[in-house]
């Protein structure tokens, strides 16, 4: 701002516009002093304002100064034919609380979206690695009570996917043989391992 400037906005002698129309509109030219004396004049009612809205000193003190950043910027298209300059004001004022409330509001659905998608469960690494160790030992100690023929013809049944004749062929066993030793292994197996019907 030039000292040209300051000079054309200020006459010597004459009183200081102090109405906010004429705060704003000396404001809209770019007069800083003229928006301290309106942000003195408004910060009150717009923080009173926004703080019935939100509930919150923190969050109203930063709206109120949102808004009355807004002020400064948008001040040259206040139309004065339009009404007063403290109901536009406090108008900006209530719609960014409702704006702040809305943002809160969204932030917290989407949390909770967020959540409900999330379906896996909590994962302990630690805890499953010593349950899988655990498991394990218990699983090869309850196959240590099975036979030999137990031990070798469950496991390519059901962990290698073979059928019994297939078992039976592998094995060099007559097939009834593999069906009556792996129903008997599986009734030992469960009740080494405590499974109970």
């Amino acid at each position: 701002m030039t000292a040209h400037a300051v000079a054309l906005r200020t006459v010597p002698g004459s009183e200081p516009e102090t109405t906010p129309e004429q705060l704003l509109s000396r404001t809209a030219l770019g007069d800083e002093q003229a928006f301290a004396a309106l942000y003195d004049h408004l910060a009150g009612p717009i923080f009173g304002t926004v703080l019935q809205v939100l509930r919150s000193r923190a969050y109203a003190e930063e709206v109120t100064q949102e808004v009355l950043l807004e002020i400064w910027r948008k001040a040259a298209t206040f139309d004065l034919a339009r009404g007063r300059v403290q109901t536009w004001v406090l108008t900006i004022a209530h719609r960014r609380a409702i704006d702040r409330v809305r943002s809160g509001q969204s932030a917290v659905n989407r949390e909770e979206r967020a959540d409900r998608l999330d379906l896996r469960r909590p994962y302990d690494d630690v805890t499953e690695t010593t349950l899988d160790r655990l498991d394990r030992a218990h699983v090869r100690a309850a196959l240590a009570v099975l036979t030999d023929l137990q031990r070798e013809s469950i496991p390519l049944s059901y962990f290698q996917g073979y059928t019994t004749r297939e078992v039976s062929e592998k094995l060099g066993v007559a097939i009834g043989t593999v069906k009556t030793r792996m129903r008997d292994g599986l009734i030992r197996l469960r009740d080494a391992l405590g499974v109970h019907r």
